[in-house]
């Protein structure tokens, strides 16, 4: 009974959202796959993570499950499905991968960021080596570049620590002055960091080098309700995970509203409580769509 009743509240938020949320779009989705187990059948259970390299390799952090799940995504159809799982990793939330291969994966309850080499074995813990003036810290979040550096969301020292691929401290960048909740962070091509405010609803940037925030858009409320995740393309467009709204958002690199993509609902191509997101070099958009336990892919086109 709860169930159905939780469900109708969500449907009832979806014909009650803002009509004009509904814009021109620069980008549209297609739905092409729909990933629901593994290689043995087992079902994915509640996955909030999600990354593909440029080729064909998909990681899905299959969080209620406890492990991560490795597929490859050729001509529409997904693959393979085996589990990578280790001790040190109970509960990934956020996955990453660098150019080496290795794979990252934040433990939402243990919140460590875990690293493993290419075949999925344990290689260590990040832990940001040579910090001035070292606080405990505690990442929300974390992003891998192009040159292998990452950034952590740090939520407990309220600001973005850059290390490069080993670990080490390069620099960090403080929380604006007034915030409501960051929960993500961005890294462009041209090394640019975004945060994205899930109360304010608003996306503030520091340029490549910069060592403060500014302000990229106002708020955005009237487009999205509790936005949890950010990335970019190649070409600098922004797209947001809506959480709460079940829908993606697109902005311009100017922070412009471009558009808003797919709804709540538990058929294909539709979302319900999606997570993470990314994108591959074949113009394919995998969401984790957490509460349909399931990984859905999209075709991209303008």
């Amino acid at each position: 009974m709860r169930r159905a009743f939780e469900k109708y509240l969500l449907f009832m938020a979806v014909l009650l959202f803002p009509l004009h949320c509904l814009g021109a779009e620069a980008v549209k989705f297609k739905h092409v796959a729909s990933i629901y187990v593994d290689e043995k059948g087992g079902s994915i259970r509640l996955p909030e993570g999600v990354a593909c390299d440029d080729k064909s390799l998909v990681v899905v952090a299959d969080t209620g499950n406890g492990r991560l799940l490795r597929f490859t995504f050729q001509d529409g159809t997904a693959k393979g499905g085996g589990e990578i799982k280790v001790p040190q990793l109970i509960y990934p939330v956020r996955v990453q991968m660098n150019s080496k291969g290795e794979i990252f994966a934040l433990d939402g309850k243990e919140r460590r960021i875990v690293r493993l080499n290419p075949e999925g074995a344990f290689a260590g813990y990040v832990e940001p080596q040579g910090v001035p003036e070292a606080a405990a810290f505690v990442p929300r979040s974390f992003k891998v570049d192009s040159g292998d550096n990452i950034y952590i969301l740090d939520i407990l020292s309220n600001r973005v620590l850059v290390l490069d691929p080993a670990g080490k401290f390069q620099r960090q960048i403080p929380f604006p002055e007034k915030f409501g909740f960051f929960s993500d962070l961005a890294v462009n091509a041209n090394g640019d960091v975004l945060l994205i405010d899930s109360v304010a609803a608003t996306v503030s940037i520091a340029a490549k080098g910069a060592t403060s925030f500014t302000p990229l858009t106002k708020e955005m409320h009237e487009y999205m309700d509790f936005p949890t995740y950010i990335t970019t393309d190649k070409r600098g467009m922004i797209y947001l995970v809506d959480q709460n709204g079940d829908g993606i958002i697109t902005l311009g690199q100017d922070g412009s509203f471009q558009g808003r993509q797919l709804s709540l609902g538990w058929k294909d191509g539709l979302l319900y409580y999606p997570s993470q997101v990314c994108m591959n070099g074949a113009g394919n958009f995998f969401i984790a769509d957490r509460n349909n336990s399931r990984v859905q892919v999209f075709e991209m086109s303008r």
